[in-house]
């Protein structure tokens, strides 16, 4: 009926404010569940030798966090924690290097000598309600990871499919 409802003013208030926050007043801290290529831009061997170089999402949310958009703390969690020394290596190269200002420090779960394939969960139960759950893992893990964070109060953003079938 093309009428203003009071919710819309309420979430354009909240919109101008320029961050989101958590319901204590904070801003949300991020956990981001993958590491591949869109997330860091690091694949096995080295960097992607696609545009994502550099990643996609982690790129957006350092700059966020220099922003003042998003909490301080970043974190990552995978399945490898072997991977991380290398993926903490490229992006130091592919992010403080050439953006100046932006930090590629992050968390990461399991710790770097550890395989584990529920890391997702100890990573999960380390944020509050109110954060965020960025979750970019192959498409049969989406359902598991975003209601384990649901059901912890976190804010869930996953890439396609949620889920395979209903």
């Amino acid at each position: 009926d093309g009428s203003v409802r009071e919710s819309d003013h309420s979430l354009n208030s909240q919109l101008e404010g320029g961050a989101a926050h958590t319901p204590d007043g904070k801003l949300p801290n991020v956990l981001i569940v993958g590491s591949g290529e869109y997330v860091t831009g690091f694949v096995g061997t080295g960097a992607s030798k696609s545009d994502k170089g550099a990643g996609v999402v982690f790129l957006c949310f350092a700059d966020m966090r220099s922003r003042g958009l998003v909490g301080n703390r970043i974190a990552i969690a995978a399945v490898r924690g072997s991977k991380f020394p290398a993926v903490r290596k490229h992006l130091k190269t592919v992010i403080e290097r050439k953006y100046s200002g932006l930090s590629s420090t992050f968390e990461s779960f399991p710790a770097d000598h550890e395989t584990k394939p529920d890391a997702f969960k100890d990573a999960i139960d380390t944020f509050e309600s109110g954060d965020l759950c960025i979750i970019f893992t192959p498409d049969d893990t989406h359902g598991k990871i975003a209601e384990y964070a649901l059901n912890r109060g976190m804010h869930v953003c996953c890439t396609k499919p949620l889920v395979h079938t209903m």
